[in-house]
């Protein structure tokens, strides 16, 4: 303490107190997200193409059903929906044709085996 004095704290200014004192909220900050709406994924058919490819392959049109099935995976990559939704389609197609005609081969080999007609003679 200073001599002579008494003990009180200096004087402030109301507004340079204010100034000096305020504080700011922080602002805060949005993230602003589009969401177009959803389609459903276009299928390509791969899978059940390469099955009919390995197993069934009536007359080749497994692999043409593979064929277009990776053209329309391709169509999709570059967001041609209309190309791969037509690509898909034809691979569809031919799948229901190579699996429809296949499992009507085979039932008919089983029946003409089991009747006799392929019997081996001596």
């Amino acid at each position: 303490m200073k001599s002579g004095g008494s003990p009180q704290p200096p004087a402030y200014d109301n507004q340079q107190e204010t100034r000096d004192f305020m504080v700011l909220s922080p602002q805060t900050q949005s993230t602003v997200v589009n969401i177009q709406p959803t389609e459903e994924p276009q299928r390509d058919y791969l899978v059940w193409s390469i099955f009919n490819l390995v197993h069934f392959n009536f007359c080749c049109l497994g692999l043409l059903a593979l064929v277009f099935s990776v053209k329309s995976r391709d169509r999709k990559q570059v967001r041609d929906t209309n190309g791969a939704k037509h690509y898909a389609s034809t691979s569809r197609s031919l799948n229901i044709a190579t699996t429809v005609l296949s499992i009507l081969c085979f039932i008919i080999f089983f029946i003409l085996f089991f009747t006799g007609i392929f019997a081996h003679r001596n």
